[in-house]
């Protein structure tokens, strides 16, 4: 009989951690009464930055594998755990004063927070089909709560059930093209996939291409991309603008490290079949979002169908199918999400008659009134439009160097075509804060408290100095891939 030999624990300390301290979040809010409910958020941020810590004292040299290979801490791992991380400290900061304001300031937002953040570190080290579903499971379950989180919010219910019931339908396809996948190789191992594939892709290229399609299915339904978008304007306009912050930045830096070790590093031989599924995908996610987005008046949805459009500069930079192309899509959806969370930001502090500012009308003379903030969410606005000196600029520009240098040069002309498009309703945003008088009594009541105001602040000048100085963080993407 051989012998248990237990797993090495040390790639995976940052995820205990994590869910030690979440766990730890759970029990000590059931002792709190309301006016201390900030200690949870002192412990749910005390969790991120030892989570952090304990990864930068673990990140390795070289790649390390560990639980019979299923769960690695690599390069990208490494990077993009730390991105998520920082995020989500902005998030939960940022959200503080909205959650009281709105009555939602509860212990249950951070632990399901924490909870979600675990399952998208999991996702990006998973290196099985298995421990990748476990993940994007628990992010999904914990995201489900989170968008109902206002119980007395019609709008909130609805969208949650959107929600549950197409990402329940995509989890649904992700899992029967997983189980074609292991059906025609034998092995739920992503390092093995590849070269299995390669031998298979001779004797079953019918059964390999129906599993790549519900594969390319579930991944564009999580990232948002057309046609598989229905959900992303009515969970970003129904659920509370804390929970709309939190699912418009950091899941996508999950979603993004899905697609790498699904498509990359498990279906790596089958490129060019998922890259031309790519194409298209990017194509109508450009079109679909930045079009549609103009004839948005609610901000939310506004930045919803923009999300749609920057995810087909995400698909351009994977389907290039090079070193390059995978550093500049991971460049991009780092900065993007850095960028979501400055705009969701400033937009949280305004709320008016205990209503929350979602509409476009809600920005007008904001810079009358408050001309910082309304500089920090017009620096946003502007990265998103790909503006220079913004980050926007530089991120756009290296997906479709990207893709010029794979000879896809009709497609590099189709995105700046589709981002000239999309400067309208950015600039459109831009001329409400500064040229737009506000109502007769609308008046701005602003939630900032002064450890907010310098988060979003930095947040903010960090677009300029990422836009004018992105070397570093583009060369540190760029080892992920060689």
């Amino acid at each position: 009989m051989n012998a248990f030999i237990p797993p090495n624990l040390m790639p995976a300390l940052p995820e205990l951690v994590l869910l030690g301290m979440a766990c730890l979040v759970l029990v000590v809010d059931l002792f709190l009464p309301q006016n201390k409910r900030g200690f949870t958020l002192l412990l749910a941020l005390a969790a991120l930055l030892a989570t952090a810590a304990t990864l930068w004292q673990v990140a390795p040299v070289e790649i390390m594998v560990s639980f019979n290979g299923s769960f690695v801490i690599d390069r990208l791992a490494v990077i993009l755990k730390l991105g998520l991380l920082l995020i989500l400290f902005l998030v939960f900061v940022y959200s503080r004063d909205f959650l009281r304001e709105f009555g939602m300031y509860r212990g249950e937002y951070y632990a399901l927070g924490l909870f979600a953040a675990l399952g998208m570190m999991i996702m990006i080290s998973a290196y099985s089909f298995l421990l990748l579903y476990l993940g994007l499971e628990l992010l999904a379950l914990s995201l489900y709560a989170m968008i109902a989180f206002r119980r007395d919010s019609a709008v909130a219910s609805e969208a949650a059930m959107k929600y549950f019931v197409l990402g329940a339908m995509a989890s649904g396809i992700l899992l029967y093209g997983m189980s074609l996948f292991y059906g025609v190789t034998g092995t739920l191992d992503l390092a093995r996939l590849s070269d299995v594939i390669r031998i298979q892709s001779v004797e079953s290229p019918v059964m390999l291409s129906f599993a790549l399609t519900f594969i390319v299915v579930g991944i564009a339904f999580k990232l948002g991309a057309v046609p598989f978008h229905m959900w992303v304007p009515d969970v970003y306009h129904g659920a509370p603008t804390s929970v709309t912050l939190f699912l418009g930045t950091a899941p996508k830096i999950a979603g993004f490290a899905m697609a790498i070790r699904l498509l990359v590093d498990g279906a790596g031989a089958l490129q060019v079949e998922w890259g031309q599924m790519f194409v298209a995908l990017a194509v109508a996610s450009l079109a679909i979002g930045n079009i549609v987005a103009i004839a948005q008046t609610n901000f939310k949805r506004m930045l919803a169908y923009s999300t749609v459009s920057h995810v087909g500069f995400i698909m351009m930079g994977l389907l290039a199918g090079t070193a390059t192309g995978y550093a500049a899509a991971m460049f991009y959806t780092l900065t993007y999400a850095l960028t979501a969370a400055a705009a969701f930001g400033v937009l949280m502090l305004l709320s008016r008659d205990g209503r929350e500012a979602s509409d476009l009308a809600d920005l007008r003379g904001l810079n009358d009134r408050h001309p910082w903030y309304a500089a920090l969410l017009a620096i946003a606005l502007f990265s998103m439009a790909g503006v220079p000196p913004t980050v926007g600029f530089y991120a756009k520009l290296v997906v479709v160097n990207a893709v010029i240098q794979v000879d896809m040069l009709w497609l590099a002309i189709v995105a700046v075509l589709f981002s000239v498009i999309g400067l309208f309703y950015y600039l459109r945003a831009v001329k409400v804060m500064y040229f737009d008088k506000p109502e007769e009594g609308q008046e701005f009541h602003l939630l900032d408290a002064l450890d907010n105001r310098l988060l979003l602040s930095a947040n903010g000048v960090s677009l300029l100095l990422l836009g004018l100085f992105p070397s570093a963080l583009m060369a540190w993407c760029l080892t992920a891939f060689v």
